[in-house]
């Protein structure tokens, strides 16, 4: 098929494979390796054991359709109509998928950033739409205004944004939002934002969902989902709200990918969305340690490291350990070092603007990552 030439198999799943070949520890795919809080792990098991597992309702089931919107209001002061403005997606993969397939036509431009999480590009060729992007730049990632501004046009349907930000980690600022939002006005676009990190930022800074900025609720959906929050990326359980004519149109999509899913999962996540404060500040708190101890060790084996801001990634420059071309690099890492990372350059279009970064995941148990760094370090010239 024309349109999904060149997506072969993901990154993800390569390198993975090759971590398991060679027995590597796995710093690639972004998957904790250890379990989510005991009450939704408990919850999963109580609506197996209560025979909630058939079809659940198309559009998820109510306690978690209602948790999701209390979730919007208690963090971010967002009310939403738990029956029109929202619907649950098996992960937020197929969130995006469906959103931009209900949201384009073919000749539709898409503005996003790179590097891109993949399936942004797979989803826009899927709908028959063209890829506009602007490049974040290394290390610090900052959104470039005049890259950004020419991506647009007079076909620009909407905007793909993620925030927090993968693989960068770059949780993005307020003024760079009123700027991408300014420009989605101007074009007459959607805002699409991908905000599956929203509650895994650091350093104390803040994330913004699009959809409470001035005049953005109406031409925004938001798309999130419980595996990064509560480390369950197994159960599959997204969902995306906005506009209840916007929702209804992904709803149409979203059933015929595929009908319904995570059946016994979605009133797990409803306990998980209603966990206190505590609950999820700990899994913040937690998971910046495990980003200190990672840039330290990379940083102290002579890396250029971007520390982020948010999410389970780093990333950083492999030049000092001989990398020319990350791909090729990564691809003979698990069996040089025993350490799989995922090459940043297969996220662009622009493969230039990161020929030599690699991303690594650092959620991930401390000994694992310690054990990483030193194996990396023995590449060292």
């Amino acid at each position: 098929m024309h349109r999904m030439q060149g997506f072969g198999s993901t990154i993800f799943a390569e390198m993975s494979g090759l971590a398991v070949e060679h027995g590597a520890l796995n710093l690639g795919q972004g998957f904790p390796d250890t379990d989510g809080p005991q009450e939704v792990l408990d919850a999963a098991k109580a609506a197996i054991d209560g025979g909630r597992n058939q079809y659940p309702p198309g559009a998820g089931v109510p306690e978690l359709l209602d948790a999701i919107a209390v979730h919007q209001k208690r963090f971010y002061g967002l009310d939403l109509d738990p029956r029109r403005e929202v619907l649950v997606t098996v992960g937020a993969t197929e969130a995006i998928a469906a959103t931009i397939l209900a949201l384009c036509e073919p000749g539709d431009e898409v503005v996003t950033f790179e590097p891109y999480y993949d399936s942004y590009a797979a989803s826009v060729s899927l709908a028959g739409a063209v890829r506009r992007t602007s490049v974040l730049r290394f290390p610090d990632f900052a959104v470039d205004e005049e890259s950004l501004r020419a991506a647009f046009s007079s076909r620009t349907r909407l905007v793909l944004l993620n925030t927090p930000h993968n693989p960068t980690g770059k949780v993005f600022t307020r003024a760079e939002l009123d700027l991408i939002c300014s420009l989605a006005r101007e074009h007459d676009a959607w805002v699409v934002t991908d905000e599956v990190y929203e509650h895994l930022v650091f350093d104390d800074l803040e994330h913004v969902p699009v959809a409470t900025l001035p005049g953005m609720a109406e031409r925004t959906l938001t798309i999130s989902s419980a595996g990064k929050t509560f480390s369950t990326t197994g159960w599959k359980v997204g969902w995306v709200s906005g506009p209840a004519e916007a929702v209804a149109a992904v709803r149409t999509v979203k059933q015929f990918l595929t009908y319904v899913g995570s059946g016994p999962f979605q009133p797990a996540v409803a306990v998980g969305l209603g966990l206190g404060d505590d609950v999820y500040a700990g899994l913040s708190r937690a998971l910046q340690a495990k980003r200190d101890l990672l840039v330290t060790a990379l940083g102290d084996i002579g890396l250029d490291v971007s520390v982020p801001g948010g999410t389970y990634f780093v990333v950083a420059d492999a030049a000092p350990l001989g990398a020319t071309d990350a791909l090729e690099f990564c691809r003979a890492l698990p069996a040089r070092a025993g350490v799989a990372g995922v090459p940043v350059s297969v996220f662009h279009d622009d493969v230039e603007a990161a020929r030599t970064l690699v991303r690594f995941a650092f959620c991930k148990q401390d000994d694992v990552l310690r054990e990483a760094a030193v194996r990396l370090s023995a590449l060292r010239p």
